[in-house]
């Protein structure tokens, strides 16, 4: 296969890209209510310090305050915020009571740690970050109070923005049946973006954009499970409102296998075969009945499944029942491989030797009095961490941006400082700043940009003298140190998270295809198995975009698992194909068995070119 050459390379216009979309105004509220009248409180209780850390504890739940249910904001803030805890324990007793060798040995343990953690998932990456920042603010930072009631503020500050994220409505949330129910305006917002993304697919069939539409349809499918499938009390759904949003959940998955089979296909369908799972995205949206839904069109199996499924839909609409959410727990042995695993002794090594010796440069800096008067050195292992991490982005899109967006930072805040009147126009800063994280949210740079001002500022009100020079330095010599690191050899095998990733999507794919072709009558079980095998070959999708978009000395670890992955997935849209026809007509036609054949024999060739382990398939006609 050729691959042309991008007229401006992978690792540059990733430091290029950024997200587009609304502002998030509700954030945006959360976010100037959250460090500022903490920190206020603080100043005025005479404990500025302290305020200080509950501000940064709150600042830190900012940057985890995601689109999302509210029940999903539960572990998604205050999981990290207790790793944060935990991390200002261990450095504030460490960094008072043990030299500096063994202090750098303790916080390269704790990189290793919060490294294999990081393997685990986005919950996991933010405990691993903020672990490490508070191993280096509490060694680094010194302060009077204690190490435990930094960690009881630093959990106050987080407690506080997680409790504006379940008390405030979301704007628009009052209208329409469910004014008084705003807990769920998160669930419905993204049970209704799956119903889009199907009818998107369907607009697209037959058109040079269906594979992005139905990856789009992968993506909200997954947003919308997790988001159903958050941390609870109880294990089911316990009111009304939330029972109707899991039917609705489970009544979008037939559609949305429909949907696949006609993309698949090839063919363009009926305009208005779209129109009916529009129509229960808005009533999704609205709490409202599914209502009438267009004349339907069973020209051929597909399309037959397709008014089958929006018929179940509106039966599911008007009972509101409860549904399958089609997930199954993962085992704990599988949290333990992932851990102890490639993945987990990849991001745990790298990690550990980044965060190691910036804590060793710092500390040797500081000792030399290249800090100057105060004895704070946090800064240098700080950048580290938010440089190292694999999840965050590319590497050279990371330095890059970091370096930027530190850069202005640093010399904005100069020009604030300068002028701003202490503490009060200092306390606006940070209030001001926190308004604008989830705005800065959408560019790496922009964030930086806003965070270096927002804890510059919070530094300074606690006693800390002005540092933008040095911080500027530290940053740059951060950079360094990381894109030094991050292309060194490694004990581990480079590349090793890919091929995991894609062995795992391969044995989802497997598993899938071999249900199916089992002619078993459980459909819930192939919903769910579907969904394992999306969920993981867009993981794998992930891995694979990021690492092609470092330098050619990593990128290269990367090469062929694109393909690979395209493989992958063109077998589920196959098998998904295969299964609809099989409902329909009880066998599969020469073109099914064709393409099996042949994704099959491209598999086995791939397999051993790029070295990741995939199950054989047996395919039969």
């Amino acid at each position: 296969m050729s691959r042309t050459t991008p007229a401006v390379p992978l690792w540059l216009a990733h430091a290029l890209r950024s997200q587009r979309g609304p502002v998030p105004w509700s954030a945006v509220t959360r976010g100037a209510l959250g460090g500022g009248p903490l920190l206020v409180a603080a100043v005025l209780a005479g404990r500025p310090t302290l305020g200080v850390v509950v501000a940064i504890g709150a600042m830190f739940a900012g940057l985890n305050d995601r689109p999302g249910s509210r029940r999903v904001s539960v572990s998604r803030i205050g999981v990290p915020a207790l790793a944060g805890a935990a991390g200002l324990l261990v450095g504030t007793y460490a960094g008072g009571h043990v030299p500096a060798v063994l202090l750098t040995l303790i916080l390269t343990g704790c990189g290793l740690v919060a490294g294999a953690v990081s393997a685990l998932g986005p919950v996991g990456s933010s405990a691993g970050t903020q672990l490490l920042v508070g191993a280096a603010v509490g060694a680094g930072m010194p302060l009077p109070e204690t190490g435990w009631q930094r960690a009881l503020a630093f959990l106050a500050g987080a407690a506080w923005l997680l409790l504006l994220r379940l008390a405030l409505p979301t704007p628009g949330s009052r209208a329409g049946d469910l004014r008084l129910d705003f807990r769920f305006d998160g669930e419905r917002a993204a049970v209704a973006r799956v119903y889009e993304a199907v009818a998107a697919l369907l607009d697209a069939t037959g058109s040079p954009t269906a594979i992005a539409r139905r990856a789009a349809l992968t993506a909200a499918l997954d947003h919308a499970q997790d988001v159903l499938a958050g941390p609870r009390l109880r294990r089911y759904a316990s009111s009304g409102a939330e029972r109707r949003l899991h039917a609705q959940y489970a009544a979008a998955l037939p559609l949305a296998e429909a949907a696949t089979a006609l993309a698949w296909a090839g063919e363009a369908v009926p305009a208005r075969a779209s129109e009916g799972p529009r129509r229960l995205a808005v009533a999704v949206r609205g709490g409202a009945p599914g209502g009438p839904l267009p004349a339907p069109s069973r020209s051929v199996p597909a399309l037959r499944a397709l008014d089958d499924a929006l018929l179940r839909a509106a039966v599911a609409f008007d009972r509101a029942d409860g549904g399958d959410l089609h997930t199954r727990r993962r085992p704990r042995a599988a949290f333990t491989r992932t851990l102890l695993g490639t993945r987990g002794q990849e991001y745990g090594l790298r990690v550990a030797l980044c965060f190691g010796v910036s804590v060793a440069v710092a500390q040797a800096l500081y000792h030399a009095r290249w800090y100057g008067q105060h004895e704070h050195w946090y800064w240098l292992p700080v950048t580290a961490v938010f440089l190292v991490k694999p999840d965050l982005g590319p590497l050279a899109s990371r330095v890059l941006n970091r370096a930027a967006g530190t850069v202005l930072g640093a010399l904005l805040f100069a020009g604030f400082a300068a002028v701003l009147p202490r503490p009060e126009g200092l306390i606006a800063l940070v209030a001001v700043s926190g308004a604008l994280i989830p705005v800065a949210a959408r560019h790496f740079a922009a964030q930086t940009t806003v965070i270096t001002v927002l804890v510059l500022a919070l530094v300074m009100v606690g006693g800390e003298p002005q540092a933008s020079v040095a911080r500027i330095g530290e940053t740059l010599l951060a950079c360094a140190i990381v894109l030094v690191i991050g292309h060194l050899p490694m004990p581990v095998r480079r590349g090793g998270a890919i091929r995991v990733r894609l062995t795992e999507a391969g044995d989802a794919a497997h598993a899938y295809l071999t249900h199916v072709l089992g002619a078993s009558g459980d459909r819930a079980a192939r919903w769910t198995l579907r969904r394992e095998a999306y969920r993981a070959l867009a993981e794998a999708r992930g891995a694979i975009a990021l690492a092609s978009a470092e330098l050619p000395a990593l990128a290269r670890h990367a090469d062929g698992a694109d393909e690979v992955a395209a493989l992958l997935e063109r077998l589920v849209d196959t098998t998904t194909a295969c299964a609809v026809h099989l409902d329909d007509t009880g066998r599969l036609d020469a073109r099914h068995v064709e393409q099996l054949t042949e994704l099959r024999d491209a598999l086995a060739e791939r397999r051993e070119h790029v070295g990741v382990r995939l199950p054989e398939l047996s395919v039969t006609g």
